[in-house]
């Protein structure tokens, strides 16, 4: 479970960096997810391999293949940028917080259905 969630951390504290101005901070902690995530899209797309059928596993797959990409093109169009966070750069950090958002809830919904299904016992 952790290495699924420390490139969201990292892109999280990407994006903070980003808006304290601290630009080289957000560059290397980018640059510190790009392995983490390369390892999660390969185990996930392993786990699809594994399961086919389960339309889930296969979103799952999907999404940690175009979070590396978002991630190596932010980390590409910084590592040239002069002055401040190119627009491509931003639009992609933006663009992975909200895949892990669409993961983390695709991640929690069975889990839900399952407290929704708990019924109080009569007393």
């Amino acid at each position: 479970m952790g290495r699924r969630v420390l490139p969201g951390l990292l892109v999280t504290v990407a994006a903070f960096a980003d808006g304290q101005g601290r630009h080289h901070l957000a560059l290397d902690a980018l640059l510190a997810a790009v392995p983490f995530a390369a390892v999660c899209a390969i185990a996930a797309f392993g786990a699809y391999l594994d399961k086919r059928h389960d339309a889930v596993v296969a979103l799952q797959a999907l999404l940690w293949g175009v979070v590396l990409v978002l991630l190596i093109v932010s980390c590409e169009v910084r590592s040239s940028a002069i002055h401040g966070v190119p627009p491509l750069a931003a639009s992609s950090l933006v663009a992975c917080i909200g895949i892990f958002a669409i993961k983390a809830f695709f991640a929690v919904a069975p889990h839900v259905r399952r407290l929704a299904a708990l019924r109080p016992a009569k007393p």
